[in-house]
């Protein structure tokens, strides 16, 4: 438009220098207009994607070694029939994402392999229970156009984009195909119950023929969404307090958090969840997985799209300072932690997440009188931790877990209504409090 103005004017000019008619003028400038017009009309060949289409993450887990889990005294493991590998056999796994869409990609990780990981074929659908899906919503899962997928050791692959309307909360079975010995090598315990391996190559089975419930859950280890809307996505870090220690599903708070969320003002804007949390596992040491320090930048800040992460760690660093010396107990007096090496890890993560521009919030240490993890010193401990973390100003905000939790006639501990039995982890109510000690203004942009 602003060269039709410049083009007229310097016409005008001309046409007054040269005594052109007003007429001539005018059919000029029409002319010039129905030009422009049949230029903006003129279809584009090759049309854009919206430019703000980008990945999400709906849901995801924090992976660990199947070898050493399998190691741990404190789990009870039992080889599967056959070995503890797929050969020939087909995993179906479920997952239930946080932000719906429609169209999705699924993450293959291959992150403590020993050996290449081949996927000879890979499937998703909507879950119909257990080990069934709705055929109609078959989708296969291809890999840069290709069938299969060969995954490096140490390394993750995502498969390319599919056409699948997915909502939050509802239920999506993902399946592999292994057609060579494949051992158990990536696993994840954020849900019970909801794995099973079958003989052959069965990813487009409606049921499973012969299905065989796993103890654990493998491989499979994100799931994204792809979208156009500004998207807040949360990712709750920690241990068995936020991986929900048997009360996950709907029962762990980073997924009573992401109902409230849903049912919220925040609803409009579109808010994610995801859990990364792992049973037993500690900030400083390794331990059930690798330790915070060394898989925060991946499995919390990696995530697609991550807006803001909770961290709650320190439960087990300070707990298990009882059992040093004791008999299997690989922990050495120089491994002890201390209250100023424990503020000096959560630290490390506040920089990291500021570093590159993602909100952070630290959760207080609930109590955990009762257990064997109490003692004087650790909960002297702990209190100082807590004092730390209640006095930052350089997070962008605190959430109070230790006071939703703590028995009123005796902090030091649990509320008897608030946990499980154990005197250490949060039941059902117990999750509901802490979600609800969340101020969701917190998590605004």
């Amino acid at each position: 438009m602003k060269l039709l103005v410049r083009w007229l004017c310097h016409f005008r000019q001309t046409a007054l220098a040269h005594r052109v008619s007003a007429f001539h003028f005018a059919m000029a400038t029409v002319l010039a207009v129905l030009a422009l017009g049949v230029q903006a009309a003129t279809p584009d060949p090759h049309p854009r994607q919206p430019s703000r289409a980008h990945w999400v993450g709906s849901w995801a887990a924090a992976p660990l070694d199947f070898r050493e889990l399998a190691a741990n005294p404190a789990v009870a493991h039992k080889p599967a029939p056959g070995g503890d590998q797929f050969r020939g056999q087909t995993l179906r796994q479920q997952l239930a994402p946080s932000i719906g869409g429609e169209r999705i990609r699924i993450r293959f990780s291959n992150r403590f392999g020993k050996a290449p990981l081949r996927i000879a074929a890979a499937s998703v659908a909507r879950s119909t229970g257990a080990d069934a899906i709705s055929p109609a919503s078959l989708r296969v899962l291809r890999f840069g156009g290709r069938g299969s997928l060969t995954i490096a050791p140490g390394a993750e692959a995502w498969s390319d984009g599919v056409d699948l309307a997915v909502e939050a909360g509802q239920t999506v079975a993902v399946s592999a195909f292994f057609d060579r010995a494949t051992p158990y090598a990536t696993v994840h315990l954020l849900n019970i119950d909801t794995s099973w391996a079958a003989p052959g190559n069965a990813v487009a089975a409606a049921k499973l023929p012969g299905a065989m419930p796993l103890a654990q859950n493998h491989i499979v280890t994100g799931l994204d969404v792809l979208t156009t809307r500004s998207v807040r996505m949360v990712v709750a870090f920690g241990d068995s307090i936020t991986a929900g220690a048997g009360e996950a599903g709907d029962g762990a708070y980073p997924d009573m958090l992401a109902t409230r969320l849903r049912d919220g003002p925040q609803a409009q804007h579109g808010v994610a969840v995801l859990n990364a949390g792992i049973g037993g596992n500690r900030l400083l040491l390794d331990g059930i997985g690798p330790n915070g320090l060394s898989r925060f930048a991946r499995d919390a800040l990696g995530q697609s799209g991550v807006t803001h992460t909770l961290v709650l760690l320190g439960t087990n660093d300070i707990g298990r300072r009882a059992f040093i010396g004791a008999p299997g107990n690989p922990d050495t007096p120089r491994d002890a932690p201390t209250a100023e090496r424990i503020t000096d890890g959560l630290h490390q993560l506040v920089k990291q997440a500021r570093a590159k521009g993602i909100k952070v919030l630290i959760g207080t240490v609930p109590p955990f009188k009762g257990t064997p993890y109490w003692n004087e010193g650790n909960e002297a401990m702990r209190s100082a931790v807590n004092r730390w973390i209640r006095s930052r100003q350089d997070v962008d905000g605190v959430i109070d877990f230790d006071a939703a939790l703590r028995d009123p006639a005796d902090p030091q501990a649990l509320d008897p209504r608030l946990h499980n039995g154990d005197h250490l982890h949060p039941n059902k109510a117990g999750h509901a409090a802490m979600a609800a000690a969340i101020d969701l203004k917190e998590l605004k942009e």
